[in-house]
């Protein structure tokens, strides 16, 4: 190794994922060159060889040559022509940047480590706590920029809400307060609260050892992970909208201001539709499993009374719906979203609370139901798994995790999912390398970093569900690019989350449209406005089919209105390549930022999810365990330990410094490769967990 001590510019021709990687993963630097889109005149030459410097003591990691992509042709995704620099074989934990000795230049600096996303998982998690409705946000729990009073509580909001077609009719007021914002508006939609509360869940069940108790927010402390009393947050509002008769209000709309504690117009709320009621069901019965679980059987059963009154409700009212914001139905206009599906739709929310409410009560007529209908799901009759049906393909696999699973039809999803994963968008376009950012998504559409985190999870779901233990490894590699992608890794240079300079981003989103970071507020901007927008938010990404107001530009009403189409960096947004269908900024109609900048609770969950995957802790966390009938054994023992008692297991073995060794499913752990000395073996199983200390003899 050798010093080196010259001036670098930091450059946005190498991107790498800004937070860093993990010793074990694949670790490839992208190398661009425009040709097509707002930097094409950007034009940039890369050197034979590249260095990977250790930043604290300037010494040489790793040098190597670049392989351009695809014989150096552009991309049309992107726009850009392509080398990549694989450094995967520096796995000494540190701090890092590539280096392009030529035209002495480097990439932004990032961590070699293991627990390298730990902080970065719990401000994803804590932008669920700035979404709190009804909420104090205090300075110990939101910092002095983003501290606010409870909003939504006051006269006529949420305490005591009317029904959206009797405002002046005290006797329809309903306490609907709590819940989350939905995403940039103020609104709560009840289906998609029941989606987020089941994928917080599921991120919870996939890997539940990372969840700790001290994210900052009010309930940290209490014992219980602070994931889970995010999720209750959620369910306790979704409680309150559920009738003595077992339905579910569809909507609760609410008023909006900077910061929201300001917003005092009246709220109101929608009426009761089939689809809402299903998929809180399934949340609500997600729910009653994993608190039972938990130990907290008094919350679990409340929670189990309520998803069967729901799906029986349901079963009596199949087709009950209730429309909001739709013309061609001349609908009530309240909320900003239409939240009303189709038969498809309900039959998925339906299969989705059989196959919870099955895991739940071991009940026939929900076994029934889902073997008589899960065949109408789109994967099973194409064949083809891609992220706009994300939803439905996983309750398609987790029906196949339950003890009380048909094994034949199990196996038929699991099958029809292998080849589906093999199809021409997912380890077909992987492996034969699509993509030069690594990350191949056929369709870039409103919302594109929730798909490109849903296409990530789908590769984890191969060797999560065992559904092709041949491309399970690569399954894994092909996940955490996805994710790498979120953090840098694509043509904007830019990582995808806001204000996340503190916690190891470079170039992060600096402003996205949201109605407490809205434009022209204090909120605006990191860097200009007084506090600029809360760390951690998704925003939703590129999105080549974005369009201004068709009022624009001269007929939307105003001068003023008008000179709001002709907004600063227009033409950098307008007929891009699709990857950099993107601008950071918030300003609302007619320039519409909302189609590319906007967050979504949706888009939160769906990468939390994903990122979960990779987060190991800094230290054993022992601290939640529940009591399980596993046992192991022989303990102390030399070449292997069997598992005894566990069901549809999985397992991960640490040395006590926290680092992961070895993972696995099967119940015979061989130890005869490992040095002498203690080990920690985390065993889950069927969601209850508990680690076990083992004493290595070799």
């Amino acid at each position: 190794m050798f010093m080196y001590a010259s001036a670098q510019n930091i450059t946005n021709k190498i991107v790498i994922d800004q937070f860093g990687y993990r010793p074990t993963s694949k670790k490839t630097a992208i190398i661009r060159n425009p040709q097509t889109g707002f930097d094409a005149g950007e034009s940039f030459s890369p050197g034979s060889t590249y260095e990977v410097i250790n930043s604290e003591n300037q010494q040489v990691a790793y040098s190597g040559t670049i392989t351009p992509w695809n014989s150096g042709a552009e991309n049309t995704s992107s726009g850009d022509q392509a080398w990549w620099f694989d450094f995967s074989t520096v796995t000494t934990f540190g701090s890092y940047y590539v280096y392009d000795p030529t035209n002495n230049v480097k990439s932004y600096t990032f961590k070699i480590a293991e627990n390298v996303y730990e902080e970065v998982l719990k401000h994803a998690v804590r932008a669920f706590f700035y979404q709190r409705s009804g909420h104090e946000k205090t300075v110990q729990h939101a910092g002095l920029y983003w501290a606010d009073n409870a909003s939504h509580v006051g006269d006529l909001q949420d305490l005591n809400c009317r029904k959206y077609d009797s405002s002046n009719d005290s006797s329809t007021e309903l306490d609907v307060h709590g819940g989350w914002y939905d995403a940039g508006d103020y609104n709560k939609y009840s289906i998609w609260t029941s989606n987020y509360i089941v994928e917080l869940l599921r991120a919870y069940q996939e890997n539940p050892t990372i969840w700790t108790d001290d994210y900052n927010i009010p309930e940290s402390g209490n014992g219980t992970p602070d994931l889970i009393d995010e999720v209750k947050w959620g369910l306790d509002h979704l409680l309150r909208l559920q009738l003595n008769d077992g339905s579910i209000i569809s909507i609760v709309d609410a008023g909006h201001a900077s910061p929201p504690s300001a917003a005092t117009e009246q709220s109101l709320y929608g009426g009761v539709n089939t689809s809402s009621t299903l998929a809180s069901s399934g949340a609500f019965a997600l729910g009653a499993t994993v608190f039972e679980n938990l130990g907290m059987s008094s919350y679990a059963n409340e929670l189990q009374i309520a998803a069967e009154k729901a799906w029986n409700w349901a079963i009596i009212n199949p087709n009950t719906l209730w429309q909001n914001n739709d013309a061609a139905y001349s609908s009530v206009g309240i909320g900003a979203g239409k939240q009303e599906v189709d038969d498809y739709g309900r039959l998925k929310y339906k299969l989705r609370a059989a196959v919870y409410l099955l895991e739940l009560t071991g009940e026939i007529n929900y076994k029934t139901f889902f073997d008589n209908n899960y065949s109408q799901i789109h994967m099973m009759q194409w064949t083809h798994a891609y992220p706009f049906e994300d939803e439905e393909q996983d309750i398609l696999l987790e029906y196949t995790r339950l003890n009380d699973a048909s094994e034949s039809i199990a196996n038929n999803i699991l099958s029809t999912f292998s080849t589906a994963m093999n199809g021409n968008d997912n380890f077909s376009a992987y492996e034969n390398e699509k993509d030069p950012y690594r990350a191949h998504m056929k369709d870039y559409t409103w919302g594109s970093n929730k798909q490109k985190c849903s296409v990530g999870n789908m590769f984890y779901q191969v060797e999560q569900y065992n559904a092709n233990s041949s491309k399970a490894d690569l399954g894994i590699e092909a996940a955490e690019e996805y994710l790498h992608y979120i953090h840098g890794v694509n043509p904007m240079g830019l990582m995808y989350l806001s204000n996340m300079y503190d916690y190891g981003g470079d170039n992060c989103v600096n402003q996205f449209y949201h109605s407490w970071f809205y434009e022209g507020t204090d909120y605006d901007e990191y860097g200009f406005s007084l506090y600029g927008p809360a760390p951690g938010f998704l925003t939703g990404g590129a999105n080549p089919q974005y369009s201004i107001d068709g009022c624009c530009p001269g007929g939307c009403g105003s001068s003023e209105n008008n000179a709001k189409c002709d907004f600063n960096g227009r033409d950098n947004l307008l007929n891009q390549p699709d990857q950099k269908s993107y601008l950071d900024f918030n300003s609302g109609w007619p320039s519409n930022s909302w189609e590319v900048t906007e967050n979504s609770n949706g888009y939160q969950t769906e990468y939390i999810r994903l990122l979960s995957k990779f987060v190991y802790l800094s230290k054993i966390n022992t601290s939640r365990e529940v009591t399980a009938d596993f046992t192991i054994f022989p303990n102390p023992a030399n070449e292997f330990f069997i598992i005894k008692g566990a069901e549809k297991l999985h397992w991960e073995l640490f040395d006590t410094s926290g680092k992961r060794i070895q993972s696995g499913k099967h119940k015979v752990l061989e130890t005869k490769d490992i040095g002498s000395g203690i080990y920690y073996l985390k065993v889950n199983s069927n969601g209850s967990f508990k680690t076990i200390k083992l004493v290595v003899h070799n």
